[in-house]
C-alpha cells in the first residue's frame, strides 16, 4: 500500500510540473504561432491551435504513462523504507486536484448540455438531413423560438437545430449554407473538442481558446461555401442571424453559426465578401508529414527508452530528497 501510494504521488507530481511549465510556455507563445499560420488556410490554422492547446495534457501524460510509472515499477525497490517528502506529497496531491477539477468542469458542461438539448427536444420537430460534401447527412431539427437561431449541439451523436425564427429570416438559398456550416462543425467533431478542453482547463488559456473558435467558425464558412454566391448567401445568414436576439444563450459545447463578438462576425462576413476558391485549398501532404513524425517519434523512443528510464528514475530520487 505505502508502495502504491508513493507511486502515485511521485507520478501525479511528475504530471503536475510537466503540464504546468508546459501550459504556462503555451500560454506565452501561441500568439506567434498563430501569426505564423494566418497565412494557411483556417482549417489548418484551427488544427494548429486546437493542437497547441491539448499539448501540455498531451505530452505530460504521455511522459508520465509512458516513463515515470514503468520507471518507478521497474527500478524502485519495493521494500524499501524511503520515506516521501513533502515536496512530491504536495505537487502529487496538486496533480490529483487539477484531475479532478478537470473532470468535474467536464461533467458539469456536458450535464449543463444535456439538460439543455431536453429542454429543446421538448417541441422539436425532424426536418431533414443536411448533406456534408461527399460525407453522411447530419440531422436538423426545428425548435421553438426562444432558443439560439441555429446552433449544431451534442457530443457523441450531434445535431443540427434550427429556430423557427431562423428560417422564417432566411431564404432557401441562405438556409442551404448554413446548414452546411453547421453540419461542418459535426463533422469535425467541435462540440467534443469544445468538452475536452473543459477537461484541460488552465488558467489563461482563453485567449487562446477564443482564437480556436474564431478560426474553426473560418474554417466552417470555407468548407461550407464552393463559390461567390454560396459565400454570398452565408455572409447574408451570418448577418440576419446575428440580429436575432436569443432568450436562451448557446452552451458552452455547441457551435452557433453566430455567437461571437461583433468584431469577429465582421471579420467572417468580410472574409466571405471576397471569397475565393483559394480558401479552402486541401493539403494532401499533412497526413504524410504527420505520419512520418509519429514514426520518429516511436522509433527515438524505442531506440532511447531503457535511458529514459533510467534517467527518470534518477529524476524521481532527486525528487524524494
Amino acid at each position: 500500500m505505502i508502495f502504491a501510494i508513493r507511486g502515485i504521488l511521485i507520478s501525479s507530481s511528475i504530471f503536475v510540473v510537466l503540464y504546468c511549465a508546459l501550459s504556462v510556455t503555451v500560454c506565452n507563445l501561441w500568439r506567434r504561432v498563430w501569426y505564423c499560420g494566418e497565412r494557411h488556410q483556417q482549417r489548418r490554422c484551427a488544427d494548429l491551435l486546437f493542437a497547441l492547446r491539448m499539448l501540455p495534457f498531451g505530452v505530460a501524460s504521455a511522459v508520465t504513462f509512458v516513463v515515470a510509472v514503468p520507471s518507478f515499477l521497474l527500478l524502485e525497490p519495493r521494500a524499501g523504507s524511503e520515506s516521501i517528502g513533502p515536496m512530491p506529497s504536495i505537487l502529487g496531491l496538486c496533480g490529483i486536484v487539477l484531475l479532478i477539477w478537470g473532470i468535474r468542469n467536464a461533467t458539469m458542461a456536458w450535464m449543463r448540455a444535456s439538460r439543455m438539448l431536453a429542454q429543446w427536444s421538448l417541441k422539436a420537430t425532424f426536418i431533414c438531413s443536411s448533406p456534408i460534401r461527399s460525407q453522411k447527412s447530419v440531422s436538423v431539427l426545428r425548435t421553438s423560438a426562444d432558443v439560439p437561431p441555429l446552433t449544431a449541439a451534442g457530443i457523441f451523436r450531434p445535431t443540427v437545430w434550427l429556430s423557427r425564427a431562423a428560417e422564417f429570416v432566411l431564404n432557401d438559398r441562405e438556409l442551404q449554407t448554413a446548414l452546411r456550416h453547421e453540419a461542418v462543425h459535426v463533422q469535425r467533431r467541435d462540440n467534443l473538442r469544445k468538452l475536452v478542453m473543459r477537461l484541460v482547463a488552465f488558467p489563461g488559456m482563453n485567449g487562446l481558446e477564443r482564437a480556436w473558435r474564431e478560426r474553426t467558425e473560418m474554417a466552417a464558412d470555407d468548407a461550407a461555401v464552393s463559390s461567390a454566391s454560396e459565400a454570398l448567401d452565408l455572409a447574408a445568414a451570418v448577418i440576419k442571424l446575428s440580429r436575432l436576439v436569443s432568450v436562451q444563450p448557446a452552451g458552452e459545447v455547441t457551435m452557433a453559426l453566430v455567437h461571437s463578438p461583433a468584431e469577429s462576425v465582421n471579420a467572417r462576413v468580410e472574409r466571405l465578401i471576397s471569397w475565393n476558391e483559394r480558401h479552402d485549398v486541401p493539403n494532401r501532404h499533412s497526413f504524410r508529414y504527420s505520419l512520418c513524425a509519429a514514426a520518429v517519434a516511436v522509433t527515438t523512443l524505442a531506440v532511447t527508452y531503457s535511458y529514459l528510464l533510467v534517467r527518470m528514475h534518477a529524476v524521481t530520487e532527486w525528487l524524494v530528497r
